[in-house]
């Protein structure tokens, strides 16, 4: 199945060719038709499935096609919320409104959707000054209730989420299912599709995936998901160990492959999965290390 079978139109399309993306994960495939539908989704998936994508890139031609103006995204923090606004710069350049319509048409801006992205405590805070108002949320987005909860914002969310209106499309994520979410999801959800996603049969996609675009570096490089690339930790004993070579030797040359890229960072990739199908390309180079005289 590609994005186009998906339902997703040709504009969003050229951009997810662009950054590279050749196929939609399990859950993408899942989720898009669904929330392209306007039906409530309730989706259980492991950390690292593109689980982003499958609700950034549907609203992307939602706020496109003027099916909702208001757009609430609560994430479990600053970091995850700067990774969400990302994905939209991104895929949404082919959606953007332009000087012209801007200058021609000044209602124009106006007719603009507004999309928040924030965690329940900067929003509980907001609400507290009465510097925002989401009465008129069309569309809202929790991503993941379940990290929400290990970072004791529990209580705001349950604040927001007694101000924004009944009648809305709601999309919920989780890593997984847990006893002290339930009450705030049947609050939530009205009558959701339920998809879950099997982290074992994932993760192996993701391997093969991974395996294959190694071979080809994607065209444009997208922010990684995971914080931490465990590949540069597993660098460090190189370089002491080619200090320790005969300092006759000027220089030692890392392995090679045909396409340039370094055999051993390659492994690396494929045993960690850290950047799913966008490592960047700097981590695959060959490179050199040069003795210090």
């Amino acid at each position: 199945m590609d994005f186009k079978e998906l339902g997703l139109s040709e504009k969003t399309i050229q951009a997810i060719t662009e950054a590279g993306i050749t196929a939609p994960t399990t859950v993408q495939s899942d989720v898009i038709p669904s929330i392209l539908h306007g039906k409530d989704v309730f989706t259980i998936a492991p950390a690292g499935c593109g689980k982003t994508y499958s609700y950034v890139l549907p609203l992307i031609d939602i706020i496109a096609d003027k099916k909702a103006h208001n757009i609430l995204i609560i994430t479990s923090g600053a970091q995850a919320s700067v990774t969400v606004s990302d994905r939209f710069a991104v895929f949404n350049k082919y959606h953007e409104i332009t000087s012209g319509d801007v200058d021609d048409v000044e209602e124009n801006i106006d007719d603009e959707a507004n999309v928040i992205i924030a965690s329940p405590k900067l929003l509980s805070d907001l609400l507290d000054e009465d510097k925002i108002d989401l009465s008129q949320t069309d569309v809202l987005v929790v991503d993941d209730i379940n990290l929400i909860k290990k970072t004791h914002q529990l209580e705001q969310l349950e604040k927001v989420l007694a101000v924004l209106p009944s009648e809305k499309q709601n999309i919920v994520y989780t890593n997984r299912r847990s006893k002290e979410t339930q009450a705030l999801l049947d609050k939530i959800l009205q009558t959701p599709e339920e998809i879950k996603i099997n982290k074992d049969e994932e993760l192996k996609a993701g391997a093969e995936e991974t395996a294959a675009a190694v071979v080809e570096t994607p065209k444009e490089v997208m922010p990684k998901e995971v914080s931490q690339p465990a590949p540069i930790s597993q660098a460090e004993p190189k370089k002491e160990k080619v200090r320790k070579e005969n300092k006759s030797e000027q220089k030692k040359v890392l392995p090679r492959r045909e396409n340039g890229k370094d055999a051993e960072a390659l492994n690396l990739v494929k045993k960690y999965h850290t950047f799913g199908r966008n490592t960047p390309a700097f981590l695959l180079a060959a490179t050199e290390l040069v003795e210090d005289n």
